[in-house]
């Protein structure tokens, strides 16, 4: 192990087996896990309080940002269940595993997919969070996809046959694009991705010209999120020296954060991490990071389930103040899914999730890396880092009409099967789905249940509020 907590994953022999047996093991699961019982979901007798489970998560994040993640739960159950990741994968845990692993998303809700820039400069579309990522159960990733559809469908309004409409072609196109995918060459199935010139190009035929121009403006308006949009709006001069505005509790620059004697040497700090971060890239990225120097950084509020994990923005700038570089240093906790799969291979949870994030996204950003660092209080902790913005942009689930839910299901359920093969054995997950429709209705029928459950989870965590067990600030 090095300095920097870095362990690969032990080596050993690496079987290859022919499609022929590949296929047979998939179907041979199918005896053991029918595939209608992915539907038959209940809550099990000994069910754990949803308080006490985000309760738990809450000892190891930031108190005083705490309430603010609750709050942020609060505005509706679409936006409880992204903060619910820990809650469902318990919930998953007790039903029944086909043993078909791959590199799970962890929380591959419909929100952690969107759009960014890949190192060619064309926008694509992929799963773009991996705080979660752990190998694990494939269906686990599709049931969460699903119920956040469900969630999401309930949240605009759409009535039950739309909805199941929509939940079971979440789990057809997973199944006809992993069945695409096992059919694939190997590097062509590697190389595959969404470009959004694409998407455009599909469905231009059957949009409205309205959606067409919403599509458009959301794609510039990604494509303008980058460093230097950052820098405009995070920065304003001091002395001279462009700087991270305060903007508390949202954003707190580190030096009023630390005591006052103290934080003149927190810039040596930051630079000495630097260092550590930089090891962690390939040799042409490393000189790409040289050629910048640290300005500032300030802790950032970002996400719904995010909310209380440390993360940390880093100015740093390149010839002059007109070439910055924003990178974002997130906390990198256990995965959710490690009490119920087992621990990761990896000593840092930062290259847990950076290692994931390479093997299943269509293109990584180009710094990506991880560090360990010892906080404020003293405890070392596990980060991973990536450009602040990079053409980053996401749904916004709240302007979606039915149509527009429908297309972008199946463009999560695609990426997320190219992820899995990608990742798993596809012919084997293939197999066991098979040609009919028996696991997209058990899909549906589950999507349907547990968004039941995250209802009455949700309630759950507005009466502790209200009861003053649990303390919220919504509005933030």
């Amino acid at each position: 192990m090095t300095a920097d907590g870095r362990r690969p994953p032990p080596a050993g022999k690496v079987e290859h087996f022919t499609p022929e047996e590949r296929a047979a093991r998939g179907k041979a699961v199918r005896a053991e896990v029918p595939r209608r019982v992915h539907g038959e979901w209940e809550p099990a007798t000994l069910r754990r309080d949803p308080v006490d489970l985000l309760e738990e998560q809450a000892k190891t994040r930031v108190p005083e940002l705490v309430p603010i993640r609750y709050g942020r739960m609060l505005v509706s159950p679409f936006t409880f269940f992204r903060g619910a990741a820990y809650l469902m994968a318990a919930d998953l845990a007790d039903g029944p595993r086909t043993g078909l692993h791959a590199q799970l998303c962890g929380d591959a809700h419909l929100s952690n997919f969107g759009t960014f820039a890949a190192p060619d400069r064309r926008m694509v579309f992929s799963l773009n969070d991996f705080d979660e990522t752990l190998p694990g159960p494939f269906e686990w990733d599709v049931k969460r996809l699903a119920a956040s559809f469900e969630v999401a469908g309930r949240d605009r309004g759409l009535d039950l046959k739309q909805r199941q409409a929509i939940n079971r072609g979440v789990a057809r196109a997973y199944r006809e694009a992993i069945i695409q995918f096992g059919g694939m060459p190997t590097l062509d199935l590697w190389y595959a991705r969404i470009n959004l010139d694409d998407v455009r190009a599909r469905f231009a035929p059957q949009a409205t010209a309205k959606q067409l121009s919403r599509f458009d403006k959301n794609v510039a308006k990604a494509r303008a999120k980058d460093s230097l949009r950052a820098f405009d709006k995070l920065t304003h001069l001091v002395d001279g020296e462009p700087r991270i505005i305060s903007d508390p509790p949202l954003i707190v620059p580190l030096e009023d954060l630390l005591p006052a004697a103290v934080a003149p040497l927190a810039d040596g700090e930051i630079r000495g991490l630097i260092r550590s971060y930089r090891r962690t890239l390939t040799g042409d990225r490393r000189k790409l990071l040289e050629r910048f120097r640290y300005i500032h950084t300030a802790r950032k509020v970002v996400g719904v389930g995010s909310v209380g994990t440390r993360a940390w923005i880093v100015l740093m700038l390149g010839r002059d103040s007109g070439d910055p570089l924003f990178l974002q240093a997130k906390e990198a906790q256990p995965s959710v899914l490690e009490p119920f799969l087992g621990r990761s291979d990896y000593a840092n949870h930062g290259q847990r999730v950076v290692e994931g994030q390479r093997l299943t996204q269509a293109a990584s950003d180009i710094m990506l890396g991880w560090i360990r660092a010892q906080g404020l209080d003293g405890e070392k902790r596990d980060f991973y880092i990536r450009q602040l913005w990079d053409a980053k942009g996401s749904i916004d689930v709240e302007t979606l009409e039915l149509q527009g839910l429908q297309v972008y299901s199946q463009l999560c359920a695609w990426t997320l099967a190219r992820a899995h093969a990608r990742s798993g054995d596809g012919i084997a997950i293939a197999s066991y789905l098979g040609a009919s429709d028996g696991f997209d209705r058990a899909i549906g029928a589950f999507a349907e249940t547990y968004a039941d459950q995250n209802e009455r989870d949700y309630n759950a965590l507005k009466q502790a509020v209200e009861s003053g067990r649990v303390e919220a600030t919504t509005g933030v």
